[in-house]
């Protein structure tokens, strides 16, 4: 079994913020494959399915971001998995806008959620989808940025590359991680060959 846990702070007042990107990958799956999220006895919300061939839950902690990690220590607890089979999708600051990173391990980068985990299981050997959401913020501003919500636009333009994480968690669904880094790398490959065909036909 794999466990997809999205970093995000629970309510309304949050919905679509840029700090709440975890979130809405995991809406968006759960959309694409009619799951209901629900609450669990944990600190945390869950929707997924045991009875497919690839089994897998999506995990949206109740803590707020800063506390990501106690929702991940009891649902892999409760469900015996391995932190290798739990992948964190989360937003990242250092990251343009769309850009999407795939970490094996690692350290937390600054982000409170993905240290919390770190600390909560005592380990930081669980892969991360990193979502960019840009830094385009004065001195001081960073909490109104990561906490506004994205525009209707912004989301259009940011369409596709949702569209790709998506399919980076549906391959590490149904192979893990090594799956999915084998899907990254190809889209990657093929994103670099048509712009350098692209190239060569403006010559």
């Amino acid at each position: 079994m794999r466990a997809v846990l999205g970093i995000g702070n629970p309510g309304r007042k949050y919905e679509n913020t840029r700090h709440n990107v975890g979130f809405m990958l995991l809406d968006k799956l759960a959309e694409k494959y009619k799951l209901s999220f629900k609450p669990s006895t944990g600190d945390y919300y869950y929707a997924g399915s045991e009875n497919i061939a690839s089994p897998f839950f999506l995990i949206k902690p109740t803590t707020y971001v800063n506390l990501s990690g106690i929702a991940a220590k009891q649902f892999l607890e409760k469900f015996n998995v391995d932190t290798s089979d739990l992948l964190v999708v989360t937003d990242d600051l250092n990251l343009e806008n769309g850009r999407i990173r795939l970490r094996q391990s690692g350290g937390d980068g600054g982000h409170n959620g993905i240290h919390s985990i770190i600390y909560h299981l005592e380990s930081d050997k669980f892969p991360r989808l990193r979502f960019g959401i840009g830094n385009d913020f004065e001195n001081g501003a960073m909490k109104s940025y990561v906490l506004e919500e994205y525009s209707n636009k912004e989301l259009e333009l940011l369409k596709n590359d949702f569209e790709f994480a998506i399919s980076l968690v549906e391959n590490f669904i149904a192979g893990g991680l090594n799956r999915m880094l084998n899907h990254f790398s190809q889209i990657a490959q093929q994103k670099k060959s048509n712009s350098e065909l692209t190239n060569k036909e403006g010559k």
